[in-house]
């Protein structure tokens, strides 16, 4: 991840470390990068089952059973050794985590363990009543995707109404205490969106937001030839570095990444 709001506003200084003794366990997640254990924040993909249809889908998700995904037992055997190995923060994505039975119970116990546990998710299943059990066993963080604004959106997804609900999804976090954040996959059928997107996070009183180079994998590979020129590459990079900079100025700062690609960094 290439931290936008850090590089170019400054918005953290590695001092800032060093009132959390600097140790991965008791960073906040902005802050890992300046641990001095270096311990990896880990993505789980619990399950490879979705209930959307997403054209970009780096797993070929379906919203079908799947074998050989890990039992009950190998789950928490995981979560054991990750919480010994000291690991900061475990991220439960997939496939969609809130279609799997047992995410509430896995992330109840990674807290138990003394793990921050977050989510990335299309948010269509968070109602207001899964936010509020979110929040009770101590959920940190909900990464929910939206890839443009209402029609580009459902379109991206393959399902209608998937925007509406992942916005619900958006306010039923908020309501219960839970930070939530953007997550937007850069291609040509949605860059035009990027400005809406910015409009939201400011609207929405939403913190954070990643955007997304896209990968060549599963169905985004049938893709590729959606992905940015260069050129236009650089034209995201700064746009998304103006809109970041202006909520900055206007004392509206939000946490704003690039993903999946470190070129970014440089430029």
């Amino acid at each position: 991840m290439i931290g936008i709001s850090k590089l170019y506003c400054a918005t953290v200084e590695p001092s800032d470390a060093l009132r959390y003794s600097r140790q991965s366990g008791q960073l906040p997640s902005h802050l890992l990068q300046f641990s001095k254990d270096k311990k990896p924040v880990v993505v789980w993909n619990m399950t490879r089952r979705c209930n959307l249809k997403c054209v970009h889908c780096y797993a070929r998700s379906e919203d079908i059973s799947y074998d050989n995904e890990l039992s009950h037992e190998q789950c928490i055997t995981m979560i054991d050794d990750l919480a010994s190995f000291g690991v900061p923060v475990l991220l439960f994505s997939g496939g969609e985590p809130t279609v799997h039975p047992r995410l509430v119970e896995y992330a109840k116990y990674a807290v138990s363990k003394g793990m921050r546990a977050v989510i990335s998710t299309n948010g269509t299943l968070i109602t207001k009543e899964k936010a509020k059990i979110f929040k009770k066993i101590g959920l940190s963080y909900v990464g929910i995707s939206l890839d443009g604004l209402e029609e580009t959106h459902d379109k991206f997804r393959g399902v209608k109404g998937s925007y509406k609900k992942a916005m619900a999804a958006i306010k039923n976090c908020q309501e219960a205490g839970i930070k939530v954040g953007l997550r937007f996959t850069i291609n040509k059928r949605n860059v035009q969106d990027i400005p809406g997107i910015f409009d939201l996070l400011e609207e929405k009183n939403i913190p954070r937001a990643c955007f997304y180079h896209l990968v060549y994998s599963g169905r985004g590979s049938e893709i590729a030839k959606e992905d940015l020129s260069h050129e236009e590459t650089r034209k995201v990079l700064d746009l998304i570095m103006d809109r970041t900079k202006d909520l900055h100025d206007r004392n509206l700062p939000k946490e704003v990444l690039t993903v999946d690609n470190h070129a970014d960094g440089p430029y």
